[in-house]
């Protein structure tokens, strides 16, 4: 297939393109123009096959059907500004970031393509404290969250109009190797090593951790699945092995342990994130039912492997 993907560059994005090349598809990545993650797509410094680069901003996506020869498969639209924690709350960029996904859906059907697959967010579902299934209530605390929810609700109509397919992968919380240097596990793994004090929540909701390659197959699948993700129902829930999901302190003290029990960990000092304190208690039953995936790897397994970056580039 050919495949079309923003966000190509971002933690998500860039394994999801491995992936999708390794699975033998061509892919057209689009980057920001300047993009200075272009290196995360290259293998040994160069170019993998099959992989096509294109710069151009989120919001010129229609700018694309007069770049790419060929009728394309699936348009993969993971491209999002102001992902991180501190610009979550800004509601112009997310409001902005809505508008554009939605303009991709036309620009997916400019280039041919049968299928507009959406990488959504858990924080669409907002504060729940059971298991989140695809049609659990869905109540966002964050413009972010809202943002993503907007386009979950308009994106099928649109895609039926313009005789396409529509699949929303709402991905909870991802971790591995590469994962931005600022998230939970990444800033632990740090500050633990460095023998620092690890300063925390009280950690006592109950989380879920999705490892980045199991993510990665997942939206490999989505791409792939042969019949209607719209006749499913749209929306699948990738989240880590269900039988993992537990209290967040627990994750953090085994993180801790792996480090040699260096470092300190303090609890109750800081306040939530833009989303306020929520669970992640993912039913993933769908996506396994439906597509044959299943998440492959348990959290201490892909904690090694972080911890054994850690250790080279330290």
């Amino acid at each position: 297939m050919r495949i079309v993907a923003t966000g190509a560059t971002s933690f998500v994005g860039s394994g999801a393109v491995k992936a999708l090349l390794d699975r033998g598809h061509e892919v057209y990545a689009v980057l920001r123009k300047g993009s200075v993650k272009a290196d995360r797509l290259l293998t040994d410094g160069k170019l993998p096959d099959g992989l096509v680069i294109l710069e151009e901003d989120l919001g010129h996506l229609d700018q694309l059907a007069g770049r790419i020869p060929e009728p394309c498969d699936v348009f993969l639209h993971m491209g999002w500004k102001g992902a991180g924690s501190d610009s979550r709350a800004a509601l112009a960029i997310q409001e902005e970031n809505a508008r554009d996904a939605l303009k991709a859906v036309k620009a997916a059907r400019a280039l041919g393509c049968r299928r507009f697959l959406f990488t959504g967010s858990q924080a669409e579902y907002g504060i729940h404290d059971s298991l989140m299934g695809e049609d659990a209530e869905c109540r966002p605390t964050s413009p972010y969250g809202a943002a993503k929810l907007r386009v979950c609700r308009e994106a099928p109509a649109l895609c039926r109009e313009l005789s396409m397919d529509y699949g929303h992968a709402r991905i909870f919380s991802t971790y591995g190797p590469g994962d931005h240097p600022w998230s939970l596990l990444s800033t632990c793994v740090k500050t633990f090593l460095a023998d620092g004090v690890m300063e925390m929540g009280d950690c006592t909701q109950m989380w879920n951790f999705l490892y980045i390659d199991d993510a990665a197959r997942a939206i490999a699948a989505l791409c792939e699945y042969r019949g209607s993700l719209m006749e499913q129902g749209s929306v699948f829930n990738l989240g880590g092995p269900m039988e993992e999901t537990r209290p967040l302190r627990e994750f953090v003290e085994t993180v801790h342990e792996m480090c040699q029990g260096r470092g300190t960990c303090v609890y109750g000092v800081r306040k939530p994130n833009a989303e306020g304190v929520v669970n992640l208690i993912p039913d993933i039953s769908k996506m396994e039912r439906v597509t044959g995936w299943k998440p492959a790897v348990r959290f201490r397994e892909g904690m090694e492997a972080v911890l054994q970056k850690a250790v080279r580039l330290s």
